[in-house]
């Protein structure tokens, strides 16, 4: 072609996120999964013994934690698999797929939950308070422990964050479920039961559509939304020797794995292999982008503009 150009990629972080944490991140996925499979087949029983639909819908709700703690599982074993000559990043996208269908569950969840609780306003059936509250009492200690197993993790990971919403939302309807019995052992206000699975329906609508939004958004390609892509033009242009940028891109393969490739028009070639490392270096320790793809040009190089 007669002109230069040259790709540096930033190895002075790992492709990969750090395995040590993934590692911990399994063991604290595998050891909640245990937890709310145990507990969960307490509470369907407790749920139909006591007839309380908060309960039900809680236990449900386990249900769909143990299959997407399960998939999570999955998605994190898949994730380990080394790219292919067809997928050059891997199979890093396995964990975000795993976010999406935990987000989708949550919603399809909360809509069965408004459904069954429409019924029972209409004719509210006798519900055993005090059982209710043991039952959800048991379940909240186990949704407790599961939260604190996983909160170390939920904000490395969206596939973490998306198993913890499920047991944050299992949480918030133990604690439905005891304030629901306790009305109604005190009061007699059977509609508390299903009042309590509405507020706890609304509750994980809320966080799965956060969830849904941050993984489709990953899957767009969308740029971080922690990241201004023109503030990572403007520190690039301030580096000495960079005359423009242009052809920027800044994606996400997965959660803690960010991607960047640009075009940098130089006035020399001369001391490029300095200059990539200081943009390398840049973009690293001031926006955490740990893989960069940077073609340098020279100010008289014309290229065809891409058209979007």
């Amino acid at each position: 072609m007669g002109h230069t150009h040259e790709h540096g990629h930033s190895h002075g972080h790992s492709h990969h996120p750090e395995r040590g944490n993934r590692e911990r991140n399994r063991k604290r996925l595998a050891w909640t999964l245990a937890l709310v499979m145990i507990y969960m087949v307490a509470e369907v029983i407790g749920g139909i013994l006591t007839n309380s639909l908060a309960l039900l819908a809680d236990a449900g709700h386990m249900l769909s934690d143990a299959a997407s703690l399960a998939l999570a599982l999955f998605a994190m074993w898949i994730a380990r698999r080394p790219p292919t000559a067809e997928r050059t990043y891997g199979y890093y996208r396995a964990e975000i797929l795993a976010a999406l269908f935990n987000g989708a569950t949550l919603v399809a969840i909360s809509i069965y939950i408004f459904y069954e609780a429409y019924q029972r306003f209409a004719e509210p059936p006798e519900v055993l308070g005090p059982w209710m509250m043991a039952v959800a009492g048991g379940g909240l200690v186990i949704n407790l422990a599961g939260l604190w197993l996983l909160h170390a993790g939920k904000s490395e990971n969206l596939n973490m964050r998306g198993a913890w919403l499920h047991v944050l939302g299992d949480t918030l309807g133990s604690v439905g479920a005891i304030g629901a019995g306790a009305l109604i052992w005190a009061f007699g206000w059977t509609w508390a039961d299903p009042l309590a699975s509405v507020i706890i329906g609304l509750l994980i609508l809320f966080s799965a559509w956060n969830l849904l939004n941050e993984s489709v958004a990953v899957l767009m390609e969308g740029a971080p939304g922690h990241i201004d892509v023109d503030e990572v033009r403007d520190a690039m242009r301030k580096v000495d020797g960079v005359l423009a940028v242009h052809d920027l891109h800044i994606w996400t393969i997965s959660s803690g794995l960010i991607s960047l490739s640009a075009h940098v028009d130089v006035g020399t070639l001369d001391g490029y292999s300095e200059l990539l490392g200081e943009l390398r270096e840049l973009l690293s320790q001031e926006f955490g982008i740990g893989h960069t793809t940077i073609q340098i040009e020279p100010a008289e190089y014309e290229h065809e503009a891409l058209e979007y």
